[in-house]
């Protein structure tokens, strides 16, 4: 009968190792020897094939040729780098530091440093508004910073607590900002650069990654407690369905090519959501990673989700790339 039992758990293993391997395909492994401690988000430069990773335990960037799989030049002297966002045109990459409250600007040509900005403590979460020149940045205990790409603070907005992810309409004047301290999400209208409404959150709590699909009105919420993500309607704010997940999660991302959702967990896995019917969602996919590998970057451009892998028991920190399939 024992044997019997784990022949079971072997076949139950090997199915859904086959359907993890055709949802996504890892297909290249970009060591990052010398990179310790935690990393934290990411950005792309989809023209220029090279990946910006915020290696905030290393207190360096990280940038990598995602094509040619190898790595580039380390964008040094940050502390505690949390949020990257590059800009194509002006050629700019934007790093929150959280340690001294900076944002930071290179050129993303040579990383040579071009300006400062201070007086932004905790510096978390950017985002850019390419349409507006602008990259938003949150901070602080309840704050989301307006900067033009000169590097010049245009205003201040405030929120009512620290500031994880936030996502910005693409057709309309929202911004969605996760506030985990006060368990609920705020609504900004970035034309009048204030908070006009606040949805609470009543099924899960310790809400820090967010992805948005605006086509569809949906707004997805990673929470940490208990582990779940929680979809809301755009226009309502109401919760319309909620998915078991992996625990520890820090990032959240939309496919709308397949419908789907990357989440990136600490408790070492990722997991994939698939949208089968406006509001019916079901995990199809728990491929383990490594403990702590928590942050995630997908790129619609490229078609690829990069996975940060920190550095633990004696193996080096990577970048895994999947395809998905």
């Amino acid at each position: 009968m024992r044997s019997l039992a784990l022949l079971l758990l072997c076949s139950v293993a090997l199915c859904a190792g086959a359907q993890e391997s055709n949802t996504l395909k890892l297909i290249k492994t970009i060591p990052l020897p010398g990179v310790s401690g935690r990393i934290d988000h990411m950005a792309a430069d989809t023209q220029g094939h090279r990946l910006f990773i915020a290696a905030l335990g290393n207190n360096t960037v990280e940038a990598i040729d995602f094509e040619a799989g190898k790595r580039l030049p380390t964008i040094s002297g940050c502390s505690e780098p949390q949020g990257v966002v590059f800009l194509s045109k002006p050629n700019r990459i934007f790093v929150a530091n959280g340690s001294s409250g900076e944002l930071k600007i290179y050129d993303g040509e040579k990383f040579q440093l071009l300006k400062t900005i201070g007086s932004l403590s905790d510096a978390d979460n950017a985002r850019s508004d390419a349409t507006n020149n602008r990259v938003y940045v949150g901070f602080g205990s309840g704050e989301l910073g307006v900067i033009d790409t000169n590097g010049v603070q245009l205003a201040s907005i405030p929120l009512d607590g620290h500031p994880e992810s936030f996502q910005l309409e693409q057709n309309g004047n929202r911004i969605f900002v996760n506030v985990p301290g006060d368990h609920s999400i705020a609504v900004i209208d970035r034309v009048h650069q204030s908070v006009v409404t606040k949805w609470r959150l009543e099924e899960a709590h310790s809400n820090f990654p967010m992805a948005l699909d605006e086509t569809n009105h949906r707004l997805f919420i990673g929470c940490r407690s208990p582990a779940r993500l929680l979809v809301l309607d755009t226009t309502s704010g109401k919760t319309t369905a909620q998915v078991e997940i992996s625990g520890d999660t820090d990032d959240v991302f939309y496919d709308a090519k397949r419908n789907r959702l990357y989440i990136s967990c600490g408790e070492g896995f990722l997991d994939v959501i698939q949208c089968s019917t406006s509001d019916h969602y079901e995990r199809i996919a728990h491929e383990p990673t490594r403990g702590g590998a928590r942050t995630s970057f997908y790129s619609p451009d490229a078609d690829r989700l990069y996975l940060a892998v920190p550095k633990s028991w004696g193996q080096d920190a990577e970048i895994r790339i999947y395809q998905p399939q």
